[in-house]
């Protein structure tokens, strides 16, 4: 739950012991928050602190290398212990398209759209148009999961199913 929708809930609607554990579930997460951007701090960019779709805090941060990076996301729902919860690995392919290599965590709880979000900011922030990326063999086991997703994420989506292959790409137009 946000700060925010506690603060300006019906408080009428709610009783006592659950507006108390709504509110230790904040704190908790509050908490491990300032704790986890401690930990990752030492080794990483921390990037951001967003919420899911269920409002709990994450923390989003940055590994890179020259043309090489990742983009990870870590829930503060449990404390930091150097493994992150989803990432986006990209690659920098040229002066203005950031390349997407793959995709991997927790599915079904906001994650991915959390990770879209922050690099599609630092693609803006950086001046690259474009964000592309391949859709491979090994996708076609929810590739259309995948294309909803892109799309959903404002991504021109080609699918050849023959092939099993297709390619996204996002221009910041």
């Amino acid at each position: 739950m946000s700060y925010s929708a506690f603060l300006n809930m019906d408080k009428d609607n709610k009783d006592k012991d659950q507006l108390k554990k709504e509110l230790d579930t904040l704190e908790i997460q509050l908490f491990r928050m300032q704790n986890n951007i401690k930990e990752i701090a030492k080794h990483a960019e921390v990037i951001s602190i967003d919420q899911t779709k269920d409002e709990n805090w994450v923390v989003i941060y940055a590994d890179r290398d020259n043309k090489n990076f990742q983009l990870m996301l870590h829930s503060c729902e449990k404390p930091y212990r150097g493994n992150w919860n989803s990432a986006i690995q990209a690659e920098i392919k040229g002066e203005n398209t950031i390349h997407i290599s793959d995709i991997k965590g927790e599915e079904n709880k906001g994650y991915g759209s959390i990770l879209m979000k922050h690099l599609k900011e630092r693609a803006r922030e950086k001046n690259f148009q474009y964000i592309t990326g391949d859709i491979v063999k090994r996708d076609f086991d929810h590739v259309d999961r995948l294309a909803y997703f892109y799309k959903k994420h404002y991504f021109h989506v080609t699918i050849n199913h023959e092939e099993q292959s297709g390619e996204i790409v996002w221009n910041d137009e």
